[in-house]
């Protein structure tokens, strides 16, 4: 089987580590990457043992010879560098959120569909350890029926304020609701939302020049009587032990589970000056190869593309998550509970 040639629109953190993963793959060879940032492309190119270097993704997709293509940029900006890669056959792996309107979703699912590549959304975490494990103990029946799923991820503020220089052309919402939705759908096996209520805060920061709000929140109902509520925040102290903060309760008819990976008490570090937890899950350099949940799901990708399998965490599923989360933002800019389509 000959290697799955791929390259990289976006390289900055998120980016950085597909190329990273993407170079210890033994299915994978990294071809090429691209930024609007020549140094920082010359940099990762360099770092990872990419042959090329382009700043503008068309002119990659038109002239590297690759097979398939991670698209890595800014939330806002993923359908048009979606639709180009798709019109040239090129099998694409997007990062959540998928769109940040259901209008560009719909055109990514169709575009995808008439080309018959494989169109794969990142949605990282159901390739993690907990959740794995949770979702076989509610397939198996051990929690009973489903009723009630809360579930959190939050940020400190330097993601917005520091981390992101875009964090205005996009919210917490569409930046980390994303993958606790489809947490919850995947979990409920694909059920479908029928309902949201949304509420919002903006203060902090916009009192600090980023117009965007500091949390969003939002009760979901779902077919087959189960209720989630979803919490995200961006504002928490820089104080924190750990940048995020992922949290998941599963109440079912027969039981319950509790998920916590984001102050997972295996691995505490201690020094004169700090407290943390250190990660462990997501992309652990372990020798110089990257270990994780991250590196599982863009495995699956390539073994996807290279054995003509459906991935995972498809386009339909990232459509389903906008549609939710177009929803909620609705909900939560008009003060009333929003039904969402049939």
């Amino acid at each position: 089987m000959n290697k799955v040639r791929v390259g990289v629109i976006g390289v900055g953190i998120q980016g950085s580590l597909h190329a990273w993963i993407y170079s210890t793959l033994p299915d994978a060879e990294l071809i090429a990457v691209c930024d609007l940032n020549r140094v920082r492309a010359e940099q990762v190119a360099k770092k990872y043992g990419a042959k090329e270097i382009y700043t503008d993704y068309r002119e990659m997709l038109e002239k590297a010879k690759i097979d398939a293509v991670s698209i890595t940029l800014p939330d806002f900006l993923h359908k048009d560098a979606t639709l180009y890669a798709i019109d040239l056959g090129k099998h694409v792996l997007v990062e959540k959120p998928m769109a940040t309107s259901l209008e560009d979703a719909r055109e990514m699912v169709s575009a995808a569909k008439k080309r018959g590549v494989k169109a794969m959304v990142n949605f990282s975490n159901r390739w993690s350890p907990p959740f794995i494990h949770a979702k076989r103990a509610i397939d198996n029946g051990e929690l009973g029926e489903i009723e009630y799923v809360y579930s959190r991820l939050s940020d400190t503020i330097y993601v917005p304020t520091k981390m992101i220089t875009w964090s205005s052309k996009t919210n917490v919402m569409w930046f980390l609701g994303s993958h606790i939705i489809d947490l919850t759908r995947w979990l409920l096996r694909g059920s479908k939302a029928l309902e949201v209520y949304g509420v919002k805060r903006e203060l902090k920061l916009k009192g600090l020049g980023i117009d965007t709000p500091d949390y969003i929140s939002a009760l979901i109902k779902w077919e087959g009587d189960c209720t989630s509520f979803i919490e995200c925040c961006w504002i928490l102290p820089e104080t924190q032990p750990v940048i995020y903060d992922l949290k998941f309760e599963i109440i079912g008819s027969e039981g319950a589970m509790y998920i916590d990976t984001s102050h997972n008490r295996c691995v505490q570090k201690l020094t004169s000056n700090r407290y943390e937890y250190p990660e462990i899950l997501v992309a652990y350099n372990s020798y110089g190869k990257p270990l994780g949940f991250v590196r599982e799901s863009i495995e699956h990708f390539i073994k996807c593309v290279a054995w003509d399998l459906e991935p995972m965490a498809t386009f339909e599923d990232g459509l389903a998550v906008t549609e939710i989360i177009e929803a909620i933002l609705e909900s939560a800019s008009k003060g009333v509970p929003v039904k969402l389509s049939s």
